[in-house]
């Protein structure tokens, strides 16, 4: 359905009206207004929950995206003569009794949103407006194409199949309503809590006002205030949970193409990775694995033996991930199909019988992800994949997509929105789940590990998404094309879907359509290197996409980037269990952590691969010399050491071997010897290169555990604090255990101190320049025994 056939004119909306009373029960204060129910919800000093419904009465479905619902009762509420005001410690909310509109201010009494016109609603939408100034900027809204900045665009969350990304192409794949608005001194978060259609305007038919807007009788959405954007996304996550520590191999390299089969192929495959010395962990099996794409079967012609084909692959170190789409073929002699009728498990129309589309297998049914009974039961189909020794699954498929609409649309179809749903006790329409019906497929997913991998972590990756989905899966961005503008596009892209609250995304290295080049692919592959998943993924029609299919030379630039990848896995492990702890993204913008410089505001061409490198990559064809801006602090060159002031711009040279690729002075970065697969040998040592500040400081928390099972959960795993600090004795390094209970077999640290000046001494003794020097870095290295005490030097 067609935005312009569900939305009404602005002047037809029906109003919230005046308030006729209020009153207060524990967090919750309810206004009786003229035109509907208005609930206001204190969470915490800094979040608050909205809810209107026209209909007078909220309608407590339960939300699939909010998991933890904290409640706070230490706030006032006070009336004057023309409105009511709540205050807690950090805000002031103010309800005008004549209209509803509500003000939020902070403690200063800076107004943070401010409604433009009373909360309305039509005949089937609810929407509502806020004052907006020239100062605003807004990031967030998961999968959206164009800048990093928002501004000045409307976009439609609504869960699409799309053939082709432009610039300006809306919706995408995942649904993430979480609008981040910031001006500079502060920062305010709304997440609108709704799976059907919800609509942003966010400064297009007026220049002072942005709104949203959802196809629902009723709007229900969280405010949260900063006044910072980390701690917005950290609330957020909060509510709707944080990523698991996925499983270490899930980090390496991973190779994907749309036709790996048969068996002889992927053998093959495998076997030129390890001759070629290029470290790989995972080969993904795209539909053709499957008979007659039947979901949770195998074509024992391409695939005699798979639990054996798992096996041997993985005494090789690969890992094989399996592609699962939801639809599932009509066919009475298939017995998934067979089952799910019987059983009531798919969706259906109103009139009680099956509905079904087409997709790959042909006509198809669709299981009730909102059913309890059907997510046990889709779990349960895992073991045709799970009990073959497959390591992870790939949700895809899952807007759903539907090929049943006329041929020129049919990439853009999904199931009608007048089906019927379970929805968990509450029976709907599809319509207003269909955002969550990704997430609710990964929710099964989820659980078939939980039961048939009960001491493992498990690996999910998916398309469509809904808020939430951090707690199940990891994502990428789809069916992307081998062009440069595509590789841009994919840095603001994945930013604003970390600022979404989900750190584990990535994109199709090198492009799933059409024909890559090798300085494509090349440049794609050092970007890939520095997100948090790392994938190249192929369409069937296009040409070799594996790292040694250009060339020698594009080989070898591939095997550094892959092997420095797998060397700082150790790095990229601990920035995602700091995701775990507050939900802030692995790759950021500048932004994030420069919020008071403005050129951070809109830099779209660079990120923060966690708080110490910054990645600024080379997105278009020919370029040799690279112009970067790095931001407050000092900043040195990966490759060469050399030093640089930030709040500056550079031009550095780039040629197609080198990424740039910097990293802040006051970093401690580890990091250990390449690898072909995660787990080929137990490392001896950690590496430790040590970038002192200006004052000669440094610090950094390290984690550990033996990155595949949950025993972390019950205590095994290690934090260790590193530091340094310049005295009056010289250059102190500690080595500080906060936790060990977990045995890493290491050895030893080999320190590796960058940018000191030669005069400085360690441990009270003159370093002479021939110790541990080396002429081209000027890195001093000193390796200690790891005895897991503190110790000093």
């Amino acid at each position: 359905m067609l935005m312009s056939e569900t939305r009404l004119e602005a002047g037809r909306y029906w109003r919230s009206g005046a308030g006729k009373g209020w009153e207060r029960k524990g967090n919750l204060v309810f206004f009786d207004c003229a035109g509907g129910f208005l609930r206001l919800a204190v969470l915490c000093g800094h979040c608050l929950r909205v809810t209107f419904n026209p209909d007078h009465r909220p309608t407590e479905r339960p939300s699939v995206a909010v998991v933890n619902m904290p409640s706070c009762e230490a706030f006032t509420v006070e009336q004057t003569d023309d409105r009511i005001m709540l205050r807690t410690d950090e805000l002031t909310v103010e309800v005008a009794k004549e209209t509803a509109r509500i003000k939020i201010s902070d403690s200063q009494g800076h107004v943070l949103s401010e409604d433009a016109d009373d909360l309305g609603w039509g005949r089937r939408t609810v929407r509502c407006t806020k004052v907006m100034d020239e100062e605003m900027h807004f990031y967030g809204l998961g999968e959206k194409t164009g800048f990093l900045d928002k501004r000045g665009r409307k976009y439609l969350l609504w869960n699409t199949d799309v053939p082709v990304h432009t610039p300006t192409k809306d919706p995408l794949y995942k649904s993430i309503p979480l609008l981040l608005c910031f001006r500079g001194e502060w920062a305010t978060g709304t997440f609108i809590d709704y799976t059907g259609r919800i609509w942003f305007d966010l400064g297009v038919e007026a220049h002072d006002r942005y709104g949203f807007e959802v196809e629902n009788r009723e709007l229900d959405y969280y405010f949260i205030y900063g006044p910072d954007l980390k701690r917005i996304i950290t609330t957020y996550t909060g509510l709707t949970g944080r990523i698991e520590l996925p499983p270490l191999w899930a980090l390496g390299y991973q190779q994907s193409r749309w036709g790996y089969y048969p068996e002889a192929v992927v053998r093959n495959l495998a076997a030129t990775f390890r001759q070629k010395d290029i470290p790989c962990d995972v080969i993904y099996l795209d539909i053709d694995y499957m008979d007659g794409y039947r979901v949770f079967t195998w074509d024992r012609e391409r695939f005699p033996d798979p639990g054996r084909l798992m096996a041997d692959l993985r005494a090789q170190g690969f890992k094989i991930v399996t592609i699962v789409n939801p639809g599932v073929k009509k066919d009475p002699d298939y017995e998934v199909y067979v089952e799910g009728v019987r059983r009531n498990l798919f969706c259906r129309w109103v009139t009680g019988e099956v509905y079904h589309g087409r997709v790959w297998p042909g006509e198809a049914a669709f299981p009730d992800f909102t059913k309890e009974e059907t997510r046990a039961w889709w779990a349960e189909k895992h073991h045709a994949l799970l009990g073959n020794g497959v390591a992870g699954i790939w949700n895809d498929m899952n807007e759903p997509s539907d090929f049943s609409s006329p041929s020129e649309n049919r990439m853009l179809a999904t199931v009608p929105d007048d089906l019927m749903v379970e929805n968990d006790g509450h029976p709907c329409p599809f319509g207003r789940v269909h955002n969550a019906y990704g997430l609710q497929m990964c929710r099964s997913t989820h659980e078939a590990f939980r039961r048939l991998r009960p001491g493992e972590r498990p690996f999910i990756l998916t398309r469509a998404a809904y808020a939430g989905i951090q707690r199940y899966a990891a994502v990428w961005t789809g069916d992307n094309c081998s062009w440069w503008e595509h590789l841009a596009m994919s840095l603001p892209l994945h930013m604003n879907i970390g600022l979404s609250g989900v750190p584990f995304v990535g994109g199709d290295v090198g492009g799933f359509k059409e024909d890559s080049t090798p300085e494509l692919f090349a440049r794609w592959v050092q970007v890939g290197a520095f997100t948090p998943f790392f994938r190249a993924h192929s369409m069937y029609n296009t040409r070799p996409h594996e790292p040694w299919a250009w060339g020698p030379r594009v080989e070898e630039i591939c095997r550094r980037y892959i092997k420095l990848r797998y060397a700082l896995l150790p790095y990229l492990y601990n920035e995602f269990y700091r995701a775990s702890q507050t939900g802030l993204p692995i790759m950021r913008p500048l932004v994030l952590d420069y919020p008071e410089d403005e050129r951070t505001h809109n830099l779209n061409g660079e990120f923060l691969w966690g708080e110490s490198f910054l990645v600024a990559p080379v997105t278009q064809p020919g370029v040799v010399k690279q112009c970067v801006y790095l931001p407050e602090g000092v900043w040195f060159d990966y490759w060469t050491d050399r030093r640089y002031e930030g709040k500056n711009d550079y031009l550095v040279d780039a040629p197609l071997e080198i990424l740039p690729l910097f990293v802040k002075a006051g970093a401690i970065i580890p990091s250990v010897p390449a690898v072909n697969y995660v787990g080929e040998k137990q490392p001896e040592f950690l590496q430790l290169d040590v970038s002192p500040d200006a004052h000669g400081t440094a610090r950094y928390t390290f984690y550990e555990d033996d990155g595949l099972t949950q025993r972390y959960r019950e205590g095994e795993y290690n934090l260790i604090d590193f530091s340094c600090r310049a005295s009056g004795e010289g250059l102190l390094f500690r080595i500080e255990p906060v936790v060990m209970g977990y045995s890493s077999g290491r050895k030893s640290y080999r320190l590796r101190f960058h940018g000191l000046p030669w005069a400085w001494e360690i441990n009270g003794m003159e370093v002479p320049a021939e110790f541990g020097f080396r002429v081209d870095r000027g890195i001093i290295e000193i390796e200690i025994p790891d005895e897991g005490q503190a110790v000093n030097i």
